[in-house]
């Protein structure tokens, strides 16, 4: 049985943006017949004005031509306008799915970057160029082929077997340059990765003088890169001389057989300047579509790359509008395995009522933040499932589900933006409630104390705030909108003893409203409102039950968890 494969986002714009190519190509279509003014008005000249001396008529003729050429430039604009629409409609009717399908990436821990926004504006921009023309006009070749062995068969065949090099030598750019530019593609992307890093890690690589030894890296990538394209370049280069010298070769040897066939009285003189001038046309989108095949060959890859990226991310399916939670967390032989196949959760289970706070506590690398991210749906699980009333996390509208849970990740990331937007979860909240989301944080008197208080921009990544102030902006957004289920990866690491106690006094006030409450903690006094513990240890629930039941048996069995045994 053939598998029903969904065409991509991409290839759906795609297929509605032919219908505007479809366009372009019938007005190519006259723009070639038109293009047929200039070796007419020749021959009208040579054998019709030259021979009977008229002047009316030359006047006529030139008249016709005037207003044919005109017709000709305006459909140029026209077409060139029509190529700049449809590619700024296919980067806005792409531009989300892509970005979409970026964060995706991320979340599957292939991050790359820019790399798939560049890609669609490859091909925007190859849409939108000229080297897009030659894939119009090549297909009226044959026209003016077929109107130069009219004129004479002789010319005709010249014509034919011209073309057949040109095409032939166009093939042969494809086949020579096809490895050198994949190449030069794959150490581009490995370049520029390399480079968004060194960018995201600027503070370390300055602190540790790394600067050198990633320069050299880099300079290894990149030197890849101009190798290939060197490589690639040269072969173009040859290639497109030696077409260069077939057309115009052939353009002598049209004149050359022309002026035979006038000699032999096979043909008149107007003949042979058209036949030329038809040929020269007829032979330029091929010579063009050679110089422009890097071009080419780059917005291939791109379309490539897009269509693979969408393929794995093809957008949330349509969920059902489910009815506000009541908070309920249910966990049922949940499994995670880290990409090399490494078990990272290994069935682990358990329940929490509406209003109940849980501390997840265990040594470093037992799953705890990873637990966090399939809780909030950042990941989906190898096996087992997170249900929030009863409904699995993944079967909520991701919108939706976002208005009901707050989730505080133990990496702090803020947008460029004002203190308001990052609260506001970058949208347009109205103030009364970004405040009480602050002040639910505890949070409200320091950002008053900020230059500009709640509009003060803050810089991309927050670069502009201590950590602990980040730590604070981030822990309001999880408290924005009164969410039913907050998620909170070490609240207090970037705090002071004043911070944490800002973090236990907002945790007090979310259980006081009957928000659910899970916390990864490594500190004895953030456990002062916690229900229930969850012990995880090389990614199993050793132990879970009410706060002091656990505890107790933590002591008994001589456990080590830091922050419980201390509380205890």
């Amino acid at each position: 049985m053939v598998e029903d494969v969904q065409p991509t986002p991409l290839e759906r714009a795609l297929g509605q943006a032919s219908r505007g190519l479809i366009v372009v190509g019938a007005l190519s279509l006259f723009l070639n017949l038109l293009a047929l003014t200039l070796p007419l008005y020749m021959f009208q000249v040579f054998d019709r004005v030259l021979t009977s001396g008229r002047v009316e008529t030359l006047v006529a003729l030139t008249a016709i031509a005037a207003f044919a050429l005109l017709c000709l430039g305006g459909l140029e604009v026209i077409r060139a306008r029509a190529l700049t629409r449809i590619s700024t409609w296919l980067d806005r009717a792409l531009s989300r799915a892509v970005l979409r399908a970026s964060v995706g990436e991320a979340l599957a821990g292939r991050p790359i970057g820019a790399q798939a926004m560049g890609d669609l504006a490859q091909i925007r921009g190859f849409i939108n160029s000229q080297g897009i023309s030659p894939i119009f006009d090549a297909p009226w070749t044959p026209v003016f082929v077929a109107v130069i062995w009219l004129l004479h068969p002789w010319l005709g065949m010249l014509a034919v077997v011209s073309a057949a090099v040109l095409f032939g030598l166009a093939l042969a750019n494809e086949l020579a340059t096809r490895a050198p530019l994949g190449g030069a593609g794959q150490a581009s992307l490995a370049a520029q990765r390399r480079y968004e890093t060194a960018l995201r890690n600027a503070e370390v690589v300055q602190a540790m003088g790394m600067l050198p030894a990633l320069l050299e890296r880099w300079q290894g990538d990149h030197e890849r890169v101009l190798d290939h394209q060197a490589r690639a370049g040269d072969r173009t280069a040859w290639i497109y001389g030696l077409s260069k010298f077939v057309r115009l070769f052939v353009q002598v040897a049209i004149l050359g057989l022309g002026a035979y066939l006038v000699l032999e009285g096979a043909l008149t003189g107007g003949g042979m300047i058209a036949a030329s001038i038809l040929l020269g046309r007829a032979l330029a989108p091929v010579e063009q579509a050679i110089g422009a095949w890097k071009a080419l060959v780059a917005a291939r890859a791109s379309y490539d790359r897009l269509r693979l990226l969408l393929q794995r991310h093809p957008g949330d399916a349509a969920a059902i509008q489910l009815p506000a939670p009541e908070g309920r967390i249910s966990v049922d032989q949940l499994c995670f395995k880290a990409p090399d196949g490494r078990p990272i959760l290994k069935g682990v289970s358990f329940e929490l009522g509406a209003g109940e706070v849980l501390a997840v506590v265990g040594p470093s690398a037992s799953g705890k933040s990873t637990l966090c991210r399939l809780l909030t749906g950042v990941w989906p699980p190898d096996g087992g499932h997170v249900r929030l009333d009863s409904a699995d996390v993944h079967a909520w509208d991701r919108v939706d589900f976002g208005r009901h849970v707050g989730y505080l990740p133990q990496d702090v990331e803020l947008f460029a933006g004002s203190v308001r937007d990052n609260v506001a979860r970058m949208t347009d909240a109205p103030d009364e409630t970004v405040i009480a989301a602050a002040q639910l944080a505890g949070v409200h008197e320091m950002i008053l104390h900020l230059p500009d208080g709640y509009t003060t921009e803050i810089g991309p990544q927050g670069a502009t705030l201590s950590g602990g102030q980040r730590q604070c902006i981030g822990l309001a957004r999880a408290m924005f909108g009164v969410p039913r289920v907050v998620v909170l990866d070490e609240p207090s690491a970037s705090l002071d003893q004043v911070g944490e106690s800002a973090v236990l006094d907002a945790i007090g006030r979310l259980k006081a409203r009957g928000t659910t409450v899970i916390l990864v903690v490594h500190r004895p006094r953030l456990l002062t409102h916690v229900d229930k513990v969850l012990v995880l240890s090389e990614g199993a629930g050793v132990l879970f039950g009410p706060r002091d039941r656990v505890l107790a048996r933590i002591m008994v069995q001589g456990a080590e968890p830091p922050a419980v045994a201390a509380a205890s």
